[in-house]
């Protein structure tokens, strides 16, 4: 059966719509995940809509099929691709890889000079990241900014967080360094749809900092 066209695309003020479900299914997908998760309300999703810095993903009829947004930091300096999120029957099938596609072309235009970074649990966002371009990194190499920090407050692994100095925690930090560009050769999204490889060393590494019962698709990249 072949996958519905979807349309992924920048999303604007005729979105507004869909602001509600998505933020409550990023609510119920960390509930269920049992991982922590920053709540963002209607409105905030609303204003990122409104101002250009998010990505929605779209069935053919309309419907809402997936989300993501911009959040920068540091006046600028790092820009955070946050709250990736997909239609619970939709996930793994690919769109979450365009989605994450279409955010990170959309934060490279917008942003040319920032370091774009993303803290998440889950196997599937690290191998999207690395074929983007991203790198595994201490919390040392993100944002000092306090408002940064502040939106882990809700998160239920913030304890651990605090009692580490913000050294570390449950999630990967993975960064991508537009000085770093011209040595990388992005991975097509094609490579999505082919057969499993071998597992690579850094593959090894990324299931092993990954956590049982992760869920793949609709884990957030940073959501805060």
């Amino acid at each position: 059966m072949d996958q519905p066209a979807f349309l992924v695309t920048v999303a604007d003020g005729q979105h507004i719509i869909h602001a509600l479900q998505i933020c409550n299914e990023m609510e119920s997908s960390a509930k269920a995940r049992g991982t922590g998760i920053a709540k963002r309300s209607p409105d905030y999703i609303a204003q990122k809509m409104l101002e250009g810095k998010a990505v929605i993903a779209l069935h053919p009829n309309g419907s809402w099929a997936g989300f993501c947004y911009i959040e920068t930091w540091s006046h600028g300096k790092y820009v955070a691709n946050s709250g990736l999120i997909v239609s619970p029957e939709l996930r793994k099938s690919g769109l979450a890889r365009m989605i994450k596609q279409k955010i990170f072309e959309l934060s490279r235009t917008k942003y040319p000079g920032a370091k774009i970074f993303g803290l998440t649990t889950a196997l599937a966002v690290m191998r999207i990241n690395s074929g983007l371009g991203y790198s595994p990194v201490t919390y040392s190499e993100l944002t000092d900014d306090e408002e940064f920090w502040k939106g882990c407050r809700s998160c239920v692994n913030f304890e651990i967080l605090q009692s580490k100095n913000r050294s570390n925690c449950l999630c990967t930090a993975m960064l991508f360094d537009p000085e770093k560009e011209k040595t990388f050769i992005p991975l097509p999204l094609a490579a999505a749809q082919q057969p499993a490889k071998k597992a690579t060393v850094t593959d090894r590494w990324l299931r092993h900092r990954t956590r049982p019962g992760d869920a793949a698709d609709n884990v957030n990249t940073f959501q805060i």
